[in-house]
């Protein structure tokens, strides 16, 4: 969880959402990835999406079986949808997202027994370092918006 803090840490610094993701297979990361939606102006570029298209890539293969996905922020449907289709097999994630998560908050893809795919989840991981990147970072931008 640590080098997804570390990426999004890198979006932070580019003026995105602070949201990090890591992909692992066999204790070794194969992808890395942050939010880059405003810079991209592309609503996909979830730091999620980016390091599933990057670890498929590496493999050669969509299927990322016996891969575990950290990041930083409760995925939302978009992304855990994602992660069904390509098969992970773990996810780990630090804070929860009351607003759009879907592996807990919102709804629960992860455990959906009508899907064909579970997902065994890990939360709270790192919470805290995670959650003041993204509170200060909300905080910064209502300030702005407000004039302060």
């Amino acid at each position: 969880m640590a080098e997804a803090v570390k990426e999004a840490k890198k979006a932070l610094e580019k003026g995105e959402v602070p949201v990090g993701a890591v992909v692992v297979l066999n204790g070794a990361v194969i992808a890395r990835a942050h939010n880059t939606k405003e810079s991209t102006h592309d609503p996909t570029a979830h730091a999620e999406l980016t390091a599933l298209r990057k670890a498929a890539r590496k493999l050669g293969n969509w299927r990322l079986k016996h891969t575990t996905l950290y990041v930083t922020l409760e995925p939302c449907i978009m992304c855990m949808g994602a992660m069904v289709q390509a098969r992970v097999s773990r996810l780990v994630f630090a804070s929860f997202d009351p607003k759009a998560g879907a592996c807990g908050s919102l709804y629960d893809v992860s455990s959906d027994t009508r899907l064909n795919h579970r997902i065994r989840v890990t939360s709270g991981v790192l919470d805290d370092e995670a959650g003041r990147l993204l509170k200060g970072f909300f905080t910064r931008l209502r300030r702005k918006k407000d004039g302060r």
